[in-house]
């Protein structure tokens, strides 16, 4: 049995109402009174106010957040973000840039860590941005094609802001989804999220639907995602 965490994909608009009930559920599951955000990913959207949003969020909790204050590539490589990404048991990326965020975190420190940490079972939270670089193929938010993500997650390419998002965006993202992958397209404040055993389910205000082929099945709280398992 794999001792890697608990992962959730948020569709965006994290830390609002509509996602209390997982993130209290996440919090409760890491163990942990304090989530480590990252918001290298809202580098160019003052980074400093989505900190001040995620600490009053999870203050309501009674948990605290500490900042990993990586914001260019350089200090991805840094030891001193990799050791609090290391010893942490609930990580969350922000949302914002994911091609910005990936090509801070591709093949550095920082990213090796978050790895390690996740695989020795701490929670990581991926919102927006964030829970695009995990997975492989990465939906290039710039025209709903396909690019290369991270590879946390192989096989799925997430689409969040699935209720907000441009029509166009995300037919072309189900026209040109490749034939070996599925597409997860999420709403805001709803996450898919994966067990230690591989099985996703749906928590939060709204849908996920996953399209393969000519095929989409949509999913609601509390679901199970069973044209998952990865």
């Amino acid at each position: 049995m794999t001792a890697r965490g608990p992962l959730a994909l948020v569709g965006g608009r994290e830390w609002e109402e509509g996602c209390r009930d997982f993130d209290a559920a996440l919090l409760e599951t890491s163990g942990t009174k304090e989530v480590v955000v990252i918001p290298t990913a809202a580098a160019f959207e003052r980074p400093e106010l989505v900190l001040d949003a995620a600490r009053g969020y999870f203050e309501t909790f009674g948990a605290t957040v500490r900042s990993v204050d990586v914001i260019h590539r350089r200090e991805a490589e840094d030891d001193e973000p990799a050791r609090i990404v290391a010893d942490a048991r609930f990580l969350y990326l922000t949302s914002g840039s994911p091609m910005h965020l990936r090509s801070v975190l591709k093949d550095s420190k920082l990213y090796a860590a978050i790895v390690e940490a996740h695989l020795g079972g701490a929670v990581l939270a991926a919102s927006g941005a964030g829970g695009r670089i995990l997975c492989d193929p990465m939906v290039d938010p710039r025209g709903g094609a396909y690019t290369v993500g991270l590879g946390l997650v192989n096989g799925v390419a997430f689409l969040p802001f699935r209720d907000t998002a441009p029509a166009h965006l995300i037919e072309r993202s189900i026209e040109l989804l490749p034939a070996e992958a599925v597409l997860a397209a999420v709403d805001e404040r709803t996450a898919m999220i994966r067990d230690a055993l591989g099985t996703w389910r749906v928590a939060g205000a709204g849908t996920v639907s996953v399209y393969s082929g000519d095929s989409v099945k949509e999913f609601a709280q509390p679901s199970v995602i069973d044209t998952l398992k990865i």
